[in-house]
């Protein structure tokens, strides 16, 4: 199978033949108009790519993903299925995946080129696990000798492409306001600015720049390329499946790099973080139990190095990763994704720890590479992470204490008795 992109920027395709297809537009009819009749046709074309991604697995092991076919919302039961997560996860890990010849990269491309927004959840939600493998390769020791990449590329650029479709040439601005002006929220301390024009409501920064068309991956658009994927992902991370988010923190803390101690000591001693434990530790314990912290990482570190396979990408828990340059264009976005994973009422305590973990991990990087802005914007999530753990705390404590007064037995109040004078 070979991958080839047309170059006026369109969406990559697989070129199994030379005869250009030309798509013209026809009427609508009663039938496109009919919800009933447009609702039937999603669903048929979602159990259609599941009955197919069924046949591709091998081993007997389709049974979990062909079975979601029969129901009523086949993609958004293939996007919250865990046992078909860990088939084609298995699959995206193993050392000969993501070559051209890949018929689960085929899947992946053609799904996501099907327009139909379930179905591209199901995409993205894989994205990171697939852009982890991906970078990790590309970036291990012995990336010389690895097999074409040509499938994991032909995915990314078909989400590229397509988000460059979608913002028909017009970056993504936001509006900072100017605080020297009043709001319906607030009025200035010092007063309002005169000097200024009343029109003026601040300025405007670049969230992400105008997105040019690309036609293949190239080592300079690389990480801009997976960093519009990750945007891609940011913008439906509500839909999003707790595993595939710990994909992504468990990736984010890997290209980090090693672990050091200063992502430990930066709320003090007392404040300990374990990687992907159970959050803060009481500085009552740290005391006694550093030693035993100490033992249980080096126990973890053994375990990483022992996993990891000859291309360079762990095969444990989350799928390993190596250290990678991390450009501004692919921090900011994972950046927004572990923020939303700190601080998102609605995520497990695991995933929670888990972008705690990946969070110090990438300060402590940034510390070390005098990064400013990848420090200002890393720090600035930690200082957010322990505050929300500490009003959880607190919370927790109010909650208990709450519970034992209702337990306990209050005596009974005499009625009050008021005199009034005549």
């Amino acid at each position: 199978m070979d991958f080839s992109v047309k170059p006026n920027g369109g969406s990559p395709s697989p070129s199994s033949s030379t005869t250009p297809h030309r798509f013209k537009p026809s009427a609508a009819t009663a039938s496109d108009r009919d919800p009933m009749h447009s609702w039937w046709e999603s669903v048929s074309k979602q159990r259609s790519r599941i009955l197919s991604l069924s046949s591709l697995l091998s081993g007997g092991d389709e049974a979990p993903i062909s079975s979601l076919a029969d129901s009523d919302r086949p993609a958004l039961s293939l996007l919250s299925s865990r046992p078909a997560y860990s088939l084609i996860s298995a699959s995206l890990r193993d050392p000969s995946s993501g070559s051209g010849s890949d018929p689960l990269c085929q899947w992946l491309y053609e799904t996501y080129l099907s327009s139909d927004q379930p179905l591209r959840l199901v995409v993205l939600s894989f994205l990171p696990l697939l852009a982890g493998t991906y970078l990790s390769r590309i970036h291990s020791s012995d990336s010389s000798s690895l097999p074409s990449l040509s499938g994991f590329e032909a995915v990314l650029l078909a989400i590229y492409a397509a988000e460059v479709k979608s913002r028909a040439g017009k970056g993504v601005l936001v509006h900072i306001p100017d605080l020297s002006q009043p709001s319906l929220y607030h009025t200035p301390r010092n007063g309002v600015d005169r000097s200024r024009d009343s029109n003026h409501v601040g300025s405007v920064g670049v969230l992400s720049p105008q997105l040019e068309p690309q036609v293949a991956v190239k080592s300079t658009k690389r990480a801009g390329i997976v960093g519009v994927g990750m945007q891609c992902y940011f913008k439906e991370i509500s839909q999003m499946p707790a595993w595939s988010k710990l994909e992504l923190c468990s990736f984010a803390g890997a290209w980090a790099g090693q672990d050091c101690d200063c992502k430990e000591k930066i709320d003090g001693e007392g404040d300990k973080v374990l990687a992907l434990t159970n959050g803060f530790v009481d500085s009552s314990s740290s005391l006694n139990g550093s030693s035993e912290i100490e033992a249980a990482e080096e126990e973890e570190e053994e375990e990483e190095e022992q996993v990891i396979s000859s291309n360079g990408v762990g095969v444990g828990v989350g799928g390993g990763g190596v250290r990678i340059p991390l450009p501004w264009e692919l921090l900011q976005p994972i950046l927004r994704i572990l923020g939303h994973c700190l601080l998102s009422p609605l995520n497990s305590e695991d995933v929670k720890d888990a972008a705690s973990n990946a969070v110090r991990s990438l300060y402590a990087r940034a510390s070390h590479d005098l990064n400013p802005q990848a420090i200002l914007a890393t720090r600035s999530l930690v200082n957010l992470d322990a505050s929300a753990r500490a009003a959880a705390k607190t919370a927790s404590a109010e909650s208990v204490d709450g519970s034992s007064n209702v337990n306990t037995p209050s005596k009974s109040k005499k009625p009050e008795i008021f005199l009034s004078s005549k």
